[in-house]
């Protein structure tokens, strides 16, 4: 008996699941090829979007310290791409005088990073790397025969080395002890 009441369960709650599917497809839009959505709830749909979109970008915003981002360039983010504190994104950094870049940031499995690892600035723009002191002696050395080259590795806080870019590129470097773990960066001047 038991069985026949299970089965008698499962028919009923079948058919009344059935039942109700066939009818929410009888409430179309009278047969106009739409999908059935009023004005009203197109536009609490493409509202919600439009805060899922806002929301993306804040968030975006908030991750790179409050800073705007952009997608980085493929070249940017082959190379950069091993360091555990880039994202993909490059901070801009357009319209300004002097950047700062964090030399010993958290990253690599200590403090072993750039923070930001990728920027994007103006020509005429000076970049100063700030050495935090942490994570050992680091410099800041481009790769192949680009013009960054800070020396030998220095650990003591408060150390910083810069450069003014008067040239548009890309400009990839590196911390020379710790290139292995990611300690790498990059500059693109537009």
């Amino acid at each position: 008996m038991t069985d026949d009441l299970d089965r008698r369960t499962f028919i009923r709650t079948t058919a009344a699941v059935s039942g109700a599917g066939l009818l929410a497809g009888c409430g179309g839009s009278g047969g106009d090829g739409g999908d059935g959505e009023t004005e009203a709830e197109e536009m609490e749909a493409t509202e919600a979007e439009e805060m899922e979109s806002t929301e993306a970008e804040e968030m975006d915003t908030e991750s790179s310290g409050g800073m705007e981002t952009v997608e980085a360039p493929g070249e940017v983010a082959d190379y950069v791409g091993e360091s555990s504190n880039f994202d993909g994104s490059m901070v801009v950094m357009t319209d300004q005088d002097e950047v700062s870049v964090s030399v010993g940031a958290e990253g690599n499995g200590g403090a072993f990073a750039f923070d930001p690892p990728a920027i994007n600035v103006s020509t005429g723009t000076t970049v100063v790397w700030e050495w935090t002191g942490q994570g050992a002696g680091h410099n800041v050395k481009s790769e192949g025969d680009g013009p960054l080259d800070s020396g030998s590795a220095v650990s003591e806080e408060g150390n910083t080395y810069e450069y003014t870019f008067e040239e548009t590129g890309t400009y990839l470097y590196n911390c020379v002890p710790h290139k292995a773990l990611g300690m790498v960066g990059a500059v693109v001047v537009e």
